[in-house]
């Protein structure tokens, strides 16, 4: 199953800004790339994404997948079978 949360809203050079976060741990492909795709459509400019996961191939798609939309990779952290990617749309 997979969660989607709007968790936080802070400010970022003066605007409101949401953070949202996706569950996909325990999916495989395409799941975590399709689910990432359609939280940054519902995001607005500026507001951060993050993606949980365990299937190795999406944590090597969804940044190139990013990058090819121009959007900012954050960061990405593994632990364990775990990882992270935060992305600023």
């Amino acid at each position: 199953m997979v969660l989607h949360h709007i968790y936080d809203l802070h400010k970022f050079m003066g605007k409101t800004m949401a953070e949202i976060e996706i569950d996909t741990r325990g999916e495989t492909c395409p799941v975590p790339l399709v689910e990432c795709r359609k939280a940054l459509k519902k995001a607005s400019a500026g507001d951060e994404v993050t993606i949980l996961g365990t299937h190795p191939a999406s944590k090597k798609e969804i940044p190139m997948a990013c990058k090819a939309l121009g959007l900012e990779i954050i960061g990405v952290e593994e632990k364990d079978e775990e990882w992270k990617i935060k992305i600023r749309r």
